[in-house]
């Protein structure tokens, strides 16, 4: 299956991060280049990054000056994820092109690359829940709340896999077809961003 796949790559993306556990560590693809599996594991990766990045920024004692600049680094990562977003969402039209929709097929409230996107944060929230779980340095009531909250997002993959897994299928069937909307991010584009353009 698709999912069961993509979440066994998710999680040897975030295992492999988990080893450094550092931002600037650079991501060594174990995926033929150019694969979906490749660009799966890149997006993950991805996602790990900005998710330490999330954390670092939160910190009251960070120095002004670091934290705008990880901020920056945070638009940028933003803009890579959204694009990873659509060169999935573009493989799947590819995979797709020559399936004729029925005349009563339906458009889903969202391609297959923005739920599998979902799938890929999910990953990392279940990394991090369990680590949580198995914390020495904590009560028992703090690591029975964190098992708790990790049991849902076990639940949410399970649920979330399956919606994809019957999307996908439904494209493949005809009954459902793809529309893509390039995410015209604003706030990066100097002719879109007010700030920016008054600037010139």
């Amino acid at each position: 299956m698709f999912t069961e796949n993509a979440n066994t790559i998710f999680i040897r993306s975030i295992e492999e991060y988990h080893k450094w556990d550092n931002v600037d560590q650079p991501m060594v693809n174990p995926y033929e280049a150019g694969s979906l599996d490749a660009l799966l594991y890149e997006k993950n990766w991805v996602d790990a990054v900005q998710w330490h990045l999330e954390d670092i920024i939160r910190d009251p004692q960070i120095d002004p000056v670091k934290a705008l600049e990880i901020k920056r680094r945070i638009d940028r990562s933003n803009q890579v994820r959204t694009d990873m977003v659509e060169y999935i969402d573009s493989y799947m039209l590819d995979k797709y092109k020559d399936v004729k929709p029925m005349a009563d097929a339906r458009l889903n409230t969202e391609t297959p690359a923005w739920a599998i996107d979902r799938l890929s944060i999910l990953a990392l929230k279940i990394y991090h829940m369990h680590s949580e779980v198995v914390r020495e340095d904590v009560d028992e009531a703090h690591r029975a709340a964190c098992q708790k909250k990790l049991d849902v997002l076990l639940q949410q993959r399970v649920d979330l896999s399956t919606a994809i897994e019957e999307l996908i299928e439904d494209i493949e069937a005809g009954r459902k077809y793809m529309k893509t909307y390039k995410q015209m991010k604003m706030y990066n584009d100097p002719s879109l961003n007010p700030v920016l353009y008054a600037k010139k």
